[in-house]
């Protein structure tokens, strides 16, 4: 442990302040910019080729630091850091030129490199870890360490681990929660598995940092998607989060039994709606809409308030397994689903999940022209890359083409007409 800011402890008992003169600055100067490059903050060793200052009191400064003959005015002179050294420590018993280099400047000197070495010596213990984690772990995530400690790196989790205060202690927190998670086939609630290993039933509540870790190595794996909610993530392991809060918001449909005021927008948490039964399906053509974004279910319910019968959910963005599967009930007792999403790649992927549960459900507004007319309202977000699209091949071309996303909310008045109509175009 050192105690100068400056220096490794060079500058103890040593008299700085005749070396670090105003006359002499430029000479330091140049050990300073050399010690940075090479990565040596103490400059001992080797030699050093400087160049002499137009001033003729600096030169004259540097008489018994540059050996030889009076420099003049530009020449360049090669000097031997071992003989500098031992000019110094006339001042110093421990004086090196690279400690008289970082008083003199009022920095530390070669932090770059030091800070790479650090950060690869970091990286490779990290690395360690994970491979001794990996040789006896039963975890999918073991079976493909290497690749998902690449995709650690893509993602900018390594950059954030070598930032944080015990990142070796925070890796093995999230290799045990791996090792924890539930055999195939069963379920475990997060609270339950975060007190099972963090002695803290909230450790792995959405924005902990251990639990962000454990998701972004299931996603660096391929277990899961960075793109994913952590709720959907977390269902795809087997954890359960808490059944109270998410779910559908729904507009003028509800579960049997439930008796709402007309144009009541509700939530029906996951509890709900992992068993509940739904009314069947109305004789006439008239459709439950599902849509993405809550701003979509508001709309609607403020049209519901006009006697118009709406009846919506809403999957506030992708929606869970439990979710998909309500809404696969719901077409189950005779609803025609017509299903939407904004156009991107999370859109995508969560309308193409709702039909292959509910094949028989109807796209809402989710064609090639109706993306254009969307980027015609201002699209302008970058589009990540895009997977399918196979109830129009046209559509999943032409987000490729222009690369740009597309939002529910460019569309709003025409989905408000289609609620009035009952039915999607």
């Amino acid at each position: 442990m050192t105690d100068c800011s400056l220096c490794d402890d060079g500058c103890q008992d040593a008299r700085l302040l005749a070396l670090i003169s105003d006359d002499l600055l430029w000479l330091w100067e140049q050990v300073a910019a050399m010690a940075d490059r090479r990565g040596d903050p103490a400059m001992t060793v080797g030699t050093i080729t400087v160049k002499a200052p137009a001033a003729p009191e600096e030169r004259a400064a540097a008489l018994g630091f540059v050996p030889g003959r009076p420099l003049i005015a530009g020449q360049s002179r090669r000097v031997s850091l071992a003989e500098l050294t031992t000019a110094v420590r006339r001042h110093g018993p421990v004086l090196t030129p690279g400690a008289v280099a970082a008083h003199a400047v009022g920095r530390q000197l070669a932090v770059r490199t030091r800070r790479r070495d650090d950060r690869h010596e970091f990286e490779q213990r990290l690395a360690a870890l994970g491979d001794a984690w990996a040789a006896s772990s039963r975890s999918p995530v073991a079976a493909v360490w290497e690749a998902a400690l690449t995709g650690l790196h893509r993602a900018g989790w390594v950059a954030r681990l070598y930032a944080t205060e015990d990142a070796d202690g925070m890796l093995r927190r999230a290799l045990a929660v791996l090792d924890g998670l539930p055999e195939t086939g069963t379920r475990l609630d997060r609270r339950v598995l975060a007190s099972n290993i963090a002695r803290n039933p909230h450790a792995l509540d959405d924005g902990e940092p251990l639990a962000a870790l454990v998701l972004a190595l299931l996603s660096a794996a391929g277990i899961t998607s960075f793109a994913q909610r952590s709720r959907v993530a977390w269902d795809a392991v087997g954890v359960d989060c808490d059944d109270l809060t998410g779910g559908l918001i729904a507009v003028g449909i509800h579960p049997v039994g439930w008796q709402l005021p007309a144009g009541t927008a509700v939530t029906l948490p996951p509890r709900e709606l992992a068993s509940c039964r739904w009314p069947p399906g109305p004789i006439t053509r008239a459709c439950a809409f599902v849509t993405e974004n809550p701003s979509v279910a508001s709309a609607a319910a403020d049209l519901a308030t006009t006697g118009v019968p709406v009846r919506l959910l809403c999957t506030s963005g992708t929606p869970s397994a439990v979710e998909i599967a309500a809404i696969a009930r719901l077409a189950d007792t005779g609803w025609q689903i017509a299903i939407r999403a904004d156009f991107d790649a999370a859109g995508i992927a969560h309308v193409a999940a709702v039909l292959g549960a509910a094949p028989s459900s109807r796209l809402w507004r989710m064609g090639a022209s109706d993306y254009e007319q969307s980027l015609g309202a201002g699209g302008t977000v970058p589009l990540a890359q895009v997977g399918d699209t196979p109830w129009e091949p046209a559509l999943g071309k032409a987000m490729r083409e222009h690369g740009l996303a597309a939002f529910e909310e460019a569309l709003l008045p025409d989905l408000l007409a289609d609620l009035r109509l009952g039915e999607p175009p």
